[in-house]
């Protein structure tokens, strides 16, 4: 196992010491993050989602800032603003707080549609405009984002442009039985937190992110996922499919797991693990699923369970 490698599986087992029984879930945000995604966290409040991403900013050795969304919070709060200086006789310009490596928006769907527009930019390109001037963000960029689910007190949805900006949806849900039996005889997760050092820097961070993009992906690969987003389109349970973009994250997704597993390629079965927190968020029910009182990760799986899968001998004749 190479030290990169090894590096990230540290942080992981540190942060499944500080979030107890979501492997998988910790498992998905770190893929997300090695290939420089953008990750929503979506949950009823309490169950850890603050803490998640406070861990991993911790252990990952990023320069983070956290900005908690509520109404008053103002566009400029975020990409920044001049002020006179009398000293100096001139406009200075204030950096915002999108302006480090990792930005924990908490909540973000409590404050207005206007602040929310302005992590467009920030979220697609990694660099903000103000007053007329284009200014990059340190590499890497990463948003991790917490909201509370839709029809809570004070929350409002974000537009489907913004949902598109991030690479996966997922949710961390109630501990099983044994992990919260664990928790309620003492452990403290915000001091473990605290305790936290970083397993890597910014730097090795992105040595892995090219790592990861040279991971293979076969053609046969290539168009299982194009069928599967493909296959949202055309679901009539489905008014709307995922975007290409959502293509785009999937086949990203499934080559971080890949590497996480060590291996050089992407299987099909990477790809069909990540298609359910890559696409949930970018598509949107019909009138007849409504009707027929189905949800978005019902349908979704019934379109990975009728998606012919490649096989992996049938690789080369592809």
């Amino acid at each position: 196992m190479d030290m990169r490698r090894k590096a990230v599986r540290d942080v992981l087992l540190q942060i499944n010491t500080v979030i107890l029984g979501k492997e998988r879930l910790t498992l998905e945000v770190m893929a997300a993050l090695l290939v420089g995604g953008h990750v929503l966290l979506e949950d009823m409040p309490g169950v850890g989602k603050t803490t998640l991403a406070i861990a991993f900013a911790k252990l990952l050795g990023l320069d983070w800032k956290r900005v908690q969304f509520t109404p008053d919070v103002l566009p400029s709060d975020l990409t920044g603003f001049s002020i006179y200086h009398r000293e100096l006789g001139r406009f200075v310009y204030q950096p915002g707080a999108v302006f480090c490596n990792l930005l924990l928006a908490d909540e973000i769907n409590r404050t207005s549609p206007k602040t929310q527009s302005a992590l467009l930019e920030v979220m697609e390109e990694r660099q903000v405009t103000v007053e007329g001037e284009t200014r990059r963000l340190p590499e890497p960029f990463f948003v991790i984002a917490t909201q509370n689910p839709a029809g809570a007190v004070g929350t409002q949805l974000l537009p489907p442009a913004q949902m598109d900006r991030f690479m996966i949806c997922t949710a961390i849900g109630y501990p099983d039985f044994e992990s919260e039996c664990e928790m309620a005889k003492g452990a403290n997760s915000a001091r473990r937190v605290d305790a936290l050092s970083p397993q890597m820097d910014a730097k090795t961070l992105c040595a892995i992110r090219q790592e990861v993009e040279a991971v293979f992906v076969h053609d046969s690969i290539a168009r299982y996922a194009v069928r599967l987003v493909e296959a949202t389109r055309q679901s009539s349970q489905l008014e709307t499919g995922a975007s290409p973009r959502g293509t785009l994250s999937l086949v990203r997704m499934a080559k971080a797991v890949a590497w996480l597993q060590g291996n050089a390629f992407v299987a099909p079965a990477d790809v069909a693990e990540q298609f359910l927190p890559c696409i949930n968020h970018r598509v949107q029910l019909s009138v007849r699923a409504h009707m027929e009182n189905l949800d978005r990760e019902t349908v979704l799986k019934q379109i990975l369970e009728s998606t012919p899968r490649p096989k992996l001998r049938d690789k080369a004749q592809a």
